[in-house]
């Protein structure tokens, strides 16, 4: 199996050769936006500078050169999640689009009163208001799938809560908060046998570790460019052809039209249906250079890399008594994401001593309020590892919380 040295990656990105100041930057938020490498920003400058056009629109040679790049992009993507097609491979622009494609097309055609949506106590607030948003609607109910004190989902209750027959479950492939990583296959599994479509949050788990969405079996996976070394703005909907062919179009206007009419209209073909007005092809050039990246290093060894590094933080961590970690043991079940508090301390107290440092970790409620409140506070500190992420990050990040700890007297 391939292995993955981090300080040798860490020098394909220029941000960590700034020399801004005088400490060197330990940047541990990355399930809030990865950085990029430079061939990314190359791939980006390169396609504005070179082959700006719009695509899908003109016959001369710079349009097609434009066009190319795009539909290589979606080719390129398509193979990295192990679509059976590139037709299956919406662009959108972010995890968040995606979803909420899903919720307005599928979900308006098929949700009905008195339908049952599950989702789960881990979700992001992406993955929570488009649904509470349709059920208002429809008078569809949603069913929460619990979780256990651990952090880990109560797999007991939700085959429980199967048994209800739902028309859609959906919930996150890695928690963002907890970095629970959910045992997706067999949930999937589960959930087909119950009749439910199932939509799959691939936001924390498809820039750290292999994803293959034929073996996974899901109906419907979505994920963010910028979380993994791509630009910000574009986002991946893969969806089971038959299904997308079925969706009325999210957004109306141009390249989503086959024929129009002045009273009506006929639509493209997949995946263009979904892809309304000029598309971001600068974005997708970005992303697959992105892609290329990462395939490079081999996401088995991402995975392995980062569970490596969570595993020795969180172990020292336990040693601050006065350090409260949450969500599951390190492991094959924790990705790289540790949420914790020190003492009484705030959270954005404790972000910001650390930044003092030129330590970067977020606090607050991530996008995840109803899980706060199931965790008993209203914020927690949060570090996340990636690719880059470095046993040094880990000595500067731990002496910046004995820091913390010390100017408040724990």
């Amino acid at each position: 199996m391939a292995t993955l040295d981090a300080c040798e990656a860490r020098m394909d990105f220029p941000i960590f050769r700034q020399e801004a100041s005088t400490l060197p930057l330990t940047y541990l938020d990355s399930a809030a936006t990865s950085q990029r490498p430079e061939v990314v920003l190359r791939a980006i400058d390169r396609f504005y500078r070179e082959a700006n056009a719009n695509v899908h629109r003109g016959v001369y040679a710079l349009s097609e050169a434009a066009t190319a790049l795009y539909e290589g992009a979606r080719a390129r993507v398509a193979q990295f999640i192990g679509a059976a097609s590139a037709r299956e491979v919406i662009f959108v622009r972010n995890t968040t689009e995606g979803i909420n494609l899903v919720a307005w097309t599928w979900g308006k055609t098929n949700i009905r009163s008195g339908d049952r949506i599950i989702l789960t106590e881990l979700e992001h607030h992406s993955n929570l208001i488009p649904w509470q948003l349709l059920a208002a609607e429809k008078g569809a109910i949603l069913d929460f799938v619990p979780i256990a004190d651990d952090g880990c989902l109560d797999l007991e209750e939700f085959d429980r809560l199967l048994a209800k027959h739902p028309k859609l479950v959906a919930f996150t492939h890695v928690s963002n908060v907890l970095g629970t990583i959910n045992p997706v296959r067999e949930m999937v599994r589960h959930a087909h046998a119950a009749g439910a479509l199932v939509l799959i949050d691939g936001a924390q788990s498809v820039p750290h570790m292999p994803v293959d969405v034929v073996a996974l079996d899901c109906d419907f996976l979505t994920f963010s460019g910028h979380k993994m070394c791509g630009p910000m703005g574009i986002g991946i909907l893969y969806g089971k052809q038959a299904l997308l062919e079925a969706m009325p179009p999210f957004l109306g206007g141009g390249d989503m039209i086959r024929e129009v009419g002045l009273h009506g209209a006929t639509w493209n073909d997949l995946p263009w249906k979904f892809e309304a007005g000029t598309p971001d092809a600068g974005g997708a050039t970005g992303l697959r250079a992105a892609v290329d990246y990462l395939a490079a290093l081999d996401m088995e060894a991402v995975h392995q890399h980062e569970v490596t590094l969570v595993t020795h933080l969180m172990a020292e961590l336990r040693e601050l008594p006065y350090v409260t970690i949450y969500g599951p043991a390190a492991g094959q079940e924790r990705a790289g994401v540790v949420s914790f508090n020190v003492g009484e301390i705030h959270a954005h107290d404790v972000a910001s001593i650390l930044d003092r440092r030129n330590v970067a970790i977020r606090a607050g409620h991530h996008c995840g309020q109803p899980l706060m409140r199931r965790l008993g506070t209203s914020a927690t500190a949060r570090a996340s590892l990636y690719l880059y992420s470095t046993e040094e990050d880990i000595v500067r990040f731990l002496d910046a919380i004995r820091e913390a700890a010390t100017i408040f007297h724990l």
